[in-house]
């Protein structure tokens, strides 16, 4: 089965907070300009204070003086799509990612969410800065303002699983993908005699490295950390809010199910929706629909052993629909 995109209106709910938002601050790429950068700090004011005519009109002012101003061209796409002008929205988030290549803002990503792109994988240095400025105050956001519980699922979900085969709920080679601060390593501590800690950004390696909890820290994203690792080298995998990071589930599961042991357990949450395809919504995260995630499972030759619908997070105080999945490598 193909997992195609579907559009955001399909969740029937609100937009979701978006990672922005989450953000001690908005990332910003000067343009060398003095002036420019100075009408970019104005217009982003005037933006806040809800004034997006005038915002857009500082915002072409500047990039008319710093034609490269990435992070000007950016805010400008924001703008014209809260505007409604789509077409004009495009152009300016096109020019963003022609001005930076590494998609550092995630402009392809808004793109995508304009249905002026195909959905794709997510651009590595987007989640990278993402990321990297979160990490100071990353667990007080998700934890006490998004309500997150991913870890503590899984930690219940994987028990049961182990329960049902009346195995004992104890692993010896853990990797935790995504590992961020190191959230779900402290609740499997007690189960996990060495954990490898897999994540893209070096400052959120460099909180999950202060726990004390991870024999080994890698900075790469997960498919490249799990093709690095041999066959049948871990009894469990975790990815706690991760794969909304990834569009395509199949080449991580796939690699997942080779390192894994026979009977080891790859347990991960998702978000979800109605649909059977793969979306990216307003806080630029993919969901896959429960027939999206069952059909990658099967093709990466992993057993489906558990899928409850529980929500990880909140939006807006609004439980967020997901999924906690356990599939065994038979």
């Amino acid at each position: 089965m193909e997992c195609r995109i579907i559009p955001d209106q399909a969740r029937g709910r609100a937009p979701a907070t978006t990672n922005a938002e989450l953000m001690p601050a908005r990332l910003f790429l000067s343009s060398g300009d003095l002036v420019a950068d100075r009408r970019f700090d104005f217009a982003r004011d005037l933006q806040l204070k809800g004034d997006l005519a005038a915002a857009a009109d500082l915002l072409q002012q500047a990039t008319d003086l710093a034609p490269g101003f990435a992070s000007a061209w950016f805010t400008l796409g924001e703008i014209r799509e809260q505007l409604g002008e789509r077409d004009a929205a495009i152009a300016a988030l096109r020019k963003a990612l022609t001005c930076d290549p590494e998609d550092r803002h995630g402009a392809s990503l808004r793109l995508m969410l304009l249905g002026a792109e195909k959905l794709s994988a997510m651009p590595p240095a987007y989640v990278r800065a993402l990321f990297d400025q979160y990490a100071p105050k990353f667990e007080t956001a998700l934890v006490d303002d998004l309500g997150y519980r991913g870890p503590a699922l899984l930690f219940k979900a994987v028990l049961a699983a182990r329960h049902a085969v009346r195995k004992p709920a104890f692993f010896k080679r853990a990797i935790d993908l995504g590992c961020g601060t190191g959230l779900a390593a402290t609740a499997f501590a007690r189960e996990v005699d060495h954990f490898t800690g897999i994540d893209l950004s070096p400052r959120m390696i460099e909180q999950a490295r202060a726990t004390g909890l991870y024999g080994e820290l890698e900075v790469t994203d997960m498919l490249e950390g799990l093709r690095g690792r041999p066959d049948a080298s871990a009894e469990l995998i975790l990815a706690a809010d991760a794969m909304v990071y990834v569009a395509d589930l199949v080449p991580v599961l796939k690699e997942a199910r080779r390192v894994l042991v026979a009977g080891g357990l790859l347990a991960f949450t998702v978000e979800t929706h109605d649909g059977d395809g793969v979306m990216i919504g307003e806080g630029l995260r993919y969901a896959h629909g429960k027939p999206c995630v069952r059909a990658s499972i099967d093709a990466a030759g992993l057993v489906l052993s558990q899928r409850e619908d529980l929500s990880a997070r909140n939006e807006d105080n609004t439980p967020v629909p997901g999924l906690v999945v356990v599939a065994t490598k038979a």
